[in-house]
């Protein structure tokens, strides 16, 4: 006569539906089919909460996809860029952030409608007059191979370890964020009709990100704070480097990071970082918005 392994007294013909083992009624653990034992639903448990990273999202089992991806993305555009025209091409007018729209003729740039521009010069669109895209795509345009060598190689070595840290989704979460931020502030400090492109504001949401993290396990900060340092004299050393993108990718990048890492614990931390990052993203639109109504 079988007997529970946990209770050798007790007689019974029920079997942890895992280890095989028979267990009594009060070793009993309702299980998706059958039941199983103590042992075997605690180390299910565990199991699933390994599947977590520290701050609630799923563990990638290669945490460099979504970097690779991003600079494939990337790539993709600096070639399509290349092929038509470099500096001059097309795409760059198109994705580039302008904040407003400018018509552009032999003599210069002008701030005109577009209905006049059109058959008088070439239309530069802008986020102003409806050209929304830019605050994102901007985020992927380079013209220079070294901006974009600069750029994506601080996203290989950053983008993995944040990813193992986050999980995916998050981390694309803080990438986009990061990216919107500092085209937000490019819209409002920025000149109006100059052209913003690259993917600073994301990679400083980044360095801000690894900030963050490092205070909040206690780790040593110092290599980091060096790094931001030498990177902030490149930003105002270097004419043509858009100090604002920056500016606002690292802020962003801190905020979203704060509220992923710094989200209470427990089964709604889920639920508290959504929240936080819809209202965070609502808050960077509206920014945006507010742009578009103080200059219509």
């Amino acid at each position: 006569m079988p007997v529970c392994y946990r209770h050798p007294g007790r007689e019974t013909y029920i079997r942890c539906q895992r280890c095989d083992r028979p267990i009594c009624p009060d070793c009993m653990r309702d299980a998706s089919v059958g039941f199983q034992c103590p042992e075997c639903v605690a180390e299910g448990a565990r199991s699933t909460r390994q599947n977590r990273t520290a701050y609630g999202g799923l563990r990638p089992t290669d945490a460099s996809r979504t970097s690779m991806v991003l600079i494939a993305l990337n790539v993709a555009v600096w070639i399509a860029i290349s092929v038509t025209g470099g500096a001059a091409s097309r795409l760059v007018d198109l994705l580039a952030l302008r904040t407003n729209g400018v018509c552009l003729t032999g003599e210069g740039g002008f701030d005109v409608a577009r209905a006049v521009c059109e058959g008088n010069g070439t239309w530069l669109p802008g986020f102003v007059d409806g050209a929304f895209w830019q605050v994102l795509s901007s985020g992927f345009t380079h013209v220079q191979l070294m901006h974009l060598g600069f750029n994506m190689l601080a996203l290989y070595l950053i983008g993995p370890q944040l990813e193992a840290v986050l999980g995916r989704a998050r981390f694309l979460a803080l990438y986009l964020i990061s990216l919107l931020a500092g085209s937000v502030v490019v819209l409002w400090a920025a000149s109006q009709y100059g052209a913003t492109v690259g993917a600073s504001g994301a990679i400083y949401g980044l360095f801000a990100a690894l900030l963050v993290v490092a205070r909040k396990v206690g780790g040593d900060m110092r290599q980091l704070l060096i790094l931001v340092a030498i990177n902030v004299v490149i930003t105002f050393a270097v004419p043509n480097i858009s100090w604002q993108g920056h500016l606002g990718g690292f802020v962003g990048g801190a905020v979203v990071t704060a509220l992923l890492v710094h989200a209470p614990r427990g089964p709604r931390r889920g639920a508290f970082q959504v929240v936080g990052l819809v209202l965070l993203t609502l808050s960077l639109l509206a920014a945006a918005v507010l742009r578009i109504a103080a200059l219509s």
